[in-house]
């Protein structure tokens, strides 16, 4: 008899996961995802993306706004065997992580005890690590307990990166799919007793930082290293930007693409405050007529 898994997740990153795991032949059996949210300028009510992908699949899904006692009942209801946490975007309280027999999993997309946190991803990037060369990076599955990914590591995989740092994008795909196969592989294992958790090197660990959106601010006369790596690791959100004057008014300028060339940062796409994306060079060809 195959295992009830009850799956966590809301964000991109979880579906590519989810996709993985359906690959590797573990389908979960209940699916729950955070509410539809005011999206647009209409603020018209977005379902999240796993929620789609559940629909999709007629996978049935829950919605909770509390993980209160109701929502408690409810997974009580589904009797599943094993829950599994994929950028969920809420904490859960340990009455609902201990709930499955078999326990709480959660795929992080870093080597624990390093990167701690909810930014792992972006804050690898943002690290000081040599650009253009090879770089490690990698996920860990944990058994989940009360403090932030603190818990003992049922399975831990690396992956070399050829060159780094990668978009942020880029490093979520990669990592989004290297822990959902190992997810599928790793489950009919943890469920049969045959995985013993092994206790993180807590002296070892770091954590990453919260990103807003002024973590993505730059300047241009920062250090070069420094602001590639913002770029490429804020390319879907906050994204990183400049501030400069136009017409007598200062305007915010988004940098999707730059490059190091001698040591120095050179834009090379950039959508201005209002305007569509454009090489910059032509903002700042049209800045100088501007004046």
């Amino acid at each position: 008899m195959n295992p009830t898994i009850a799956f966590f997740g809301t964000s991109h990153i979880s579906v590519i996961v989810l996709d993985e795991m359906a690959k590797g032949g573990v389908l979960p059996s209940l699916i729950i995802t955070t509410p539809a949210k005011p999206k647009g300028r209409g603020l018209e009510l977005a379902e999240s993306e796993v929620k789609k992908w559940a629909d999709e699949r007629h996978i049935p899904t829950l919605e909770p706004e509390k993980l209160d006692s109701e929502f408690i009942h409810q997974l009580l209801v589904t009797g599943c065997d094993l829950f599994i946490i994929a950028s969920y975007g809420k904490i859960i309280p340990r009455t609902i992580l201990d709930l499955p027999k078999h326990g709480t999993l959660n795929v992080h997309p870093s080597l624990l005890p390093k990167l701690r946190g909810a930014s792992p991803i972006q804050s690898a990037i943002l690290e000081d690590a040599p650009i253009g060369e090879p770089h490690e990076a990698g996920v860990t599955i944990m058994l989940i307990d009360e403090e932030v990914d603190y818990g003992p590591i049922v399975a831990q995989e690396k992956i070399l990166v050829p060159i780094w740092p990668p978009k942020g994008s880029e490093l979520e795909t990669i990592l989004g799919i290297l822990g959902g196969k190992l997810l599928a592989e790793t489950i009919p294992q943890w469920i049969q007793g045959k995985i013993t958790p092994k206790e993180q090197e807590h002296t070892k660990a770091t954590y990453t930082k919260k990103i807003t959106k002024e973590s993505g601010r730059i300047d241009l006369n920062d250090d070069p290293m420094r602001m590639y790596r913002k770029i490429r690791a804020f390319d879907v959100w906050p994204r990183a930007y400049f501030t400069t004057s136009h017409k007598g008014r200062t305007i915010r300028v988004v940098v999707t693409d730059a490059k190091i060339k001698d040591d120095k940062l050179v834009p090379l796409r950039v959508i201005p405050e209002g305007k569509r994306e454009m090489p910059y060079e032509d903002f700042l060809r049209g800045q100088r007529n501007s004046k």
